[in-house]
């Protein structure tokens, strides 16, 4: 059968999906996913993982935006309960972990992707590059359990 994406946005679209479970050979994999992460979500996310690149220094070393994105990955998946996958890295000096990309969040996830990142940034000082908003996933107090004294 082969691999098939439908996004259920109408009931044509809703009714191929059931075709397509209805013709699955046993065995076959579904999978459910919420909707896309947005684009204004996908440019926030950045902004922030620049703003604090750019204003903290961790573990005495200075990050880029995508090594950021991994930390905050990385907490998202542990507040969340999810099983994380660790495996030492190739010259075994460290561990590196295989967990999800960000690109792979549906809208919900990012939203509290974007909540981790911004309580962590309020936190620890970090002066946004866009003025907050009522309601722009910035919490006030912070909610996330990744703020200074876990740091």
């Amino acid at each position: 059968m082969g691999r098939h994406v439908v996004t259920l946005a109408n009931d044509r679209l809703r009714n191929t999906a059931v075709e397509y479970v209805r013709k699955a050979k046993d065995g076959s994999r579904v999978e459910f996913k919420g909707p896309r992460r947005s684009t204004d979500q996908n440019s926030k996310m950045w902004a922030c993982l620049s703003d604090i690149a750019r204003q903290i220094k961790w573990a005495d070393q200075w990050l880029t935006a995508d090594d950021w994105k991994l930390l905050f990955l990385d907490a998202l998946r542990r507040e969340h309960g999810d099983q994380l996958r660790l495996v030492p890295n190739l010259d075994r000096t460290g561990v590196l972990s295989l967990s999800t990309s960000s690109s792979d969040l549906d809208r919900e996830e990012m939203g509290d992707l974007i909540t981790i990142i911004s309580a962590f940034g309020d936190n620890h000082g970090v002066e946004w590059s866009e003025p907050k908003k009522p309601g722009d996933g910035r919490p006030t107090p912070p909610v996330s359990a990744y703020v200074e004294e876990n740091a």
